[in-house]
């Protein structure tokens, strides 16, 4: 392989965490409000990644409240292989704290959760030489303490260990053993645009630890680098020796400040060692892979004709899982969902759908309501930021949720029976990542051809009998980005009932 395409786990990805046994590799990321909860990802080549599955997939294992707020849920999870079984700890925020769960096989099934009651955020593991486990965590700088990692015991006090360079929120850290040095890695700045990696090393634990005297060894913050928040990473070593780094990162685009509707996604970096200390970087959107054989996987299929008798793994539901309203069989080759809110407003709404992946993008369902039913395509960031197109009493409107005010942008009457709704996405017109609005002057316009404000345009409507779309509403894609609406996710695109039941014929969410 001669080169690869950053990010290599598109779209809303965060947080991820990288293990290796033998020839392959596994990463977990976070899912904060969607379930099931920690999608799991295999790699031969570190490049290409398959969903295999979710470590919390069933009720037991994770069930978050309605009320959960957004971008509550699951932080930050650490997966790690360990005399012979997969191991991964992770918080449940808003639900049960820090947990522990186990599995034989990646793909699952994993166990059900054992408690880790540590007062804290980001629990990582590590074992050294005589077995002993120490769980790592943030908690008002970062702490260690040894734990029985089978009944989740704390066996002593926690105790302070490195907190990094002096900069706010250090979190994410993971501790490794090679060639003699315990060495700490950690993230601090922030998750926004003051994210930053630092590492530290020391002989024994707890410490004391040793500041790498270039630290942060990974920050793109006060550059015109087109990836940005870089941050919470995972080493790994790969079977050829090499050494590489999984971390997050954001592409934001628009005017200034700049926005991303992705979310978080997952990078891959290559690590040098210089001096006994791993230095990551460069971070580049068409990267070199040296002396690594591709394995390219099958990409998820863009389709799903719900011709299954189970929704495939790229299907995510907020906060819990919910059969009896989410049902494949009822009406053959349909998904029927039976809504539980009146509005995605609200925290209960039945929404299922699947991240945004490309920059460019459609996604399309074909929609059949039962009598007095609503519900329709949306785009999600939170309960206050969605736009969605609705079918509801012979209407078709397209509907923005902006902050405190929702509105019906514009509204068509249509004919009764199936209709295909469709959501483009286009960042043509948008000013790229190093181009600012303000021109060669100090209030200049927009460089030609450029148009200043978000990152894209959403195009949101209906196809009509002769396959033509029939655009409702052109929004600018900035009110559905963290930059607007804060929180830790992004963009998923699915489908939604808030009034009796809707049949889903099929979806599509694909590239432009």
């Amino acid at each position: 392989m001669a080169f690869f395409d950053n990010p290599v786990i598109p779209g809303f990805s965060p947080d991820p965490s990288i293990c290796r046994v033998g020839d392959d590799y596994y990463v977990a990321t976070s899912s904060f409000e969607y379930v099931p909860g920690v999608p799991i990802r295999h790699s031969r080549d570190l490049v290409h990644w398959r969903l295999i599955g979710h470590a919390l997939d069933r009720p037991s294992q994770l069930a978050l409240p309605d009320t959960a707020p957004a971008s509550t849920g699951v932080y930050a999870p650490t997966l790690r292989h360990h005399d012979g079984l997969f191991w991964l700890i992770t918080t449940v925020v808003a639900g049960a704290g820090n947990v522990l769960v186990t599995a034989e096989n990646p793909a699952g099934p994993w166990s059900d959760p054992v408690p880790i009651a540590i007062p804290g955020i980001d629990p990582s593991l590590s074992w050294d030489e005589d077995g002993t486990c120490w769980c790592v965590y943030s908690n008002d700088g970062i702490r260690a303490v040894r734990i029985d990692p089978k009944s989740g015991e704390l066996l002593g006090e926690p105790v302070p260990m490195w907190s990094g360079t002096g900069l706010q929120y250090p979190e994410g850290p993971h501790l490794y053993r090679i060639d003699g040095w315990w060495y700490l890695l950690l993230s601090e700045g922030g998750t926004e645009r003051g994210h930053a990696l630092s590492i530290a090393r020391a002989r024994t634990l707890p410490g004391p630890f040793e500041p790498h005297p270039a630290n942060p060894v990974l920050s793109h913050r006060s550059t015109s680098h087109p990836v940005q928040n870089t941050g919470h990473a995972d080493l790994v070593e790969a079977h050829d020796g090499t050494w590489w780094m999984v971390l997050l990162g954001t592409r934001p685009r628009g005017d200034t400040p700049m926005y991303h509707g992705m979310g978080r996604e997952t990078f891959l970096v290559p690590v040098r060692w210089e001096d006994g200390w791993p230095l990551p970087g460069p971070l580049e959107l068409r990267a070199q892979a040296t002396r690594l054989t591709p394995h390219p996987w099958p990409r998820e299929p863009d389709r799903d004709d719900f011709d299954s008798p189970a929704l495939a793994p790229d299907w995510v539901s907020l906060r819990r899982q919910d059969p009896e309203a989410v049902r494949l069989g009822e009406r053959p080759g349909h998904l029927v969902l039976h809504a539980r809110a009146d509005s995605l407003d609200t925290p209960g709404a039945l929404f299922v759908g699947r991240r945004q992946r490309d920059a460019d993008c459609t996604a399309r369902t074909l929609v059949d309501l039962a009598d007095g039913g609503r519900g329709g395509l949306a785009v999600r960031l939170d309960e206050a930021h969605h736009y969605e197109v609705e079918v509801s009493d012979g209407t078709v409107a397209a509907i923005a949720r902006i902050g405190p005010l929702r509105h019906a942008v514009a509204e068509h009457p249509v004919p009764d029976g199936p209709l295909t709704l469709r959501i483009d996405v286009t960042t043509s017109g948008v000013l790229p990542p190093t181009v600012t609005s303000r021109g060669t002057g100090p209030d200049g316009p927009p460089p030609p051809g450029l148009r200043s404000g978000g990152p894209d345009t959403l195009r949101l409507g209906y196809e009509t009998a002769d396959g033509g779309f029939e655009i409702l509403a052109e929004l600018d894609g900035r009110y559905l980005t963290t930059e607007v609406a804060g929180g830790f996710t992004g963009r998923v695109f699915g489908l939604y009932a808030t009034r009796g039941s809707a049949a889903f014929d099929w979806f599509e969410l694909r590239s432009a």
